[in-house]
């Protein structure tokens, strides 16, 4: 009988502690300030770019001319608190549009 006792509490132990995980931030990608992202302009090589904006999210090969800063932040359980997506599309090597903010998926 002590024995069931004692496993009873561990159980019900067990069971109130796991809903009080911590669950720490979660960042991913990169984090652009706004002054970095406005010296970008029309016509700046990639390498430019690379320097000002650091290296992109997403260079997809078969992309070769758009790269992808893309960027989230979320606080624990809550939805994500900061999001942003920029695009930087390219002719050769040089700069032709720059797309900022771009809505990123909700369930993120």
């Amino acid at each position: 009988m002590r024995h069931r006792l004692t496993l009873f509490v561990v159980v019900v132990f067990t069971l109130l502690s796991s809903g009080c995980v911590y669950q720490a931030a979660l960042s991913q990608g990169n984090l652009l300030d706004q002054e970095d992202i406005d010296q970008v302009e029309v016509g700046m090589t990639r390498g430019q770019v690379r320097f000002l904006l650091g290296t992109p999210m997403i260079d997809d090969p078969f992309h070769e001319n758009r790269w992808d800063y893309v960027y989230f932040l979320r606080v624990g359980r809550d939805e994500a608190a900061l999001k942003r997506w920029i695009s930087i599309y390219y002719d050769g090597d040089n700069v032709t549009e720059i797309v900022e903010d771009q809505e990123l998926r909700a369930d993120l």
